[in-house]
């Protein structure tokens, strides 16, 4: 909305690009005056892309969590978000609140005005799960004023409620593994490198490999699925065939890295070792299980829901990052060199 936007430069004595960067959650505005084009933006009601004046103020005594929607798969049956839903609900339950669950599809993403939950007021406050939520959407939903947590996924540079996990020591605590068991040719594999647990996942790796004197060797695909981490281990081998060990970024990628190394006429552990991440029920059941970083998933979702429930009793809460801490599982998919 260029008029409002001209109008808060206006006001503030400061360029539209500025406050076109602190709208977008883009980097370049200092703090300070970053919140100041945010309250002025708040006091005219601007909303990036969300026709959401006027929302009745009555309670539905109902939290929403939303989760993009991924093909085959609902909010419970997701294997990292399911237990973290799982969470919310204990909490809610202990409370007057229920849980209303949703699946953000691609229209709905592209038109956040349309969002229903939002737009009709069905919910006091909502949980938004995970890194590949994009920013313009949670910026929007922001801009509406209803109560707002991210779960696994933070804004780089606006001041937002959020739990994450202590993704930058779980990265190098899988990195570790593999150095201390003699490996020196390892490999990453990744998600899009703007998802938040991705970067600070592969970050952490980095740190450990650096610190070993260890060149990163790193693919990045649009997708963490079994697929995608079959496709960037065959794109990794490929280009460094002399690689003995992998990190991914979570355990589907892990599980498409141990495919892509059998289709390769490599074993696992024996030719190559593979370090996952979340610690989902499939690692423990896989052949042979797999050595992960674990994340308690639901005390994620524990953890959402009482912040959530805190600012929806105090709308005037500051924002604050919840960090839940990981560990590693050592399991049979990683083997030290002799």
């Amino acid at each position: 909305m260029p008029g409002i936007i001209e109008q808060i430069a206006a006001e503030l004595q400061i360029s539209s690009a500025s406050v076109s960067r602190a709208l977008n959650d883009r980097p370049g505005v200092s703090k300070a005056l970053r919140e100041q084009i945010l309250q002025r933006a708040r006091e005219l009601n601007y909303t990036p892309s969300v026709t959401a004046r006027g929302l009745a103020t009555s309670q539905t005594f109902t939290l929403g969590f939303f989760v993009r929607e991924k093909p085959h798969l609902s909010a419970q049956t997701d294997p990292f978000y399911g237990p973290a839903l799982k969470g919310v609900e204990q909490v809610s339950a202990a409370s007057e609140y229920h849980v209303a669950i949703g699946m953000l599809t691609n229209d709905i993403l592209n038109a956040p005005n349309e969002f229903r939950f939002v737009r009709e007021r069905r919910i006091d406050g909502m949980i938004l799960a995970g890194p590949d939520i994009p920013t313009d959407f949670i910026l929007a939903m922001l801009a509406t004023h209803v109560p707002l947590v991210l779960l696994d996924n933070k804004l780089a540079h606006s001041a937002i409620n959020c739990v994450t996990t202590d993704d930058d020591t779980g990265g190098y605590d899988a990195a570790r593994h593999l150095i201390e068991g003699g490996h020196q040719q390892i490999g990453v594999i990744s998600g899009p490198q703007h998802w938040y647990s991705n970067a600070r996942r592969v970050r952490g790796v980095q740190l450990a490999l650096a610190e070993a004197g260890l060149p990163p060797r790193i693919v990045h695909m649009e997708h963490t699925t079994i697929e995608s981490g079959e496709a960037a281990t065959r794109q990794l081998l490929a280009e460094h065939p002399q690689i003995t060990g992998i990190c991914a970024v979570n355990d589907a990628m892990a599980l498409g890295a141990i495919r892509a190394a059998r289709r390769d006429g490599r074993q696992v552990p024996d030719d190559l070792s593979v370090v996952g991440f979340d610690n989902i029920d499939w690692a423990q059941l896989n052949d042979p299980p797999l050595t992960t970083v674990d994340v308690p998933k639901q005390q994620l979702g524990q953890e959402a829901a009482r912040r959530l429930l805190s600012i929806v009793g105090d709308g005037d809460a500051s924002p604050v990052e919840v960090v839940v801490s990981t560990h590693l599982i050592v399991r049979g998919s990683t083997r030290a060199l002799s």
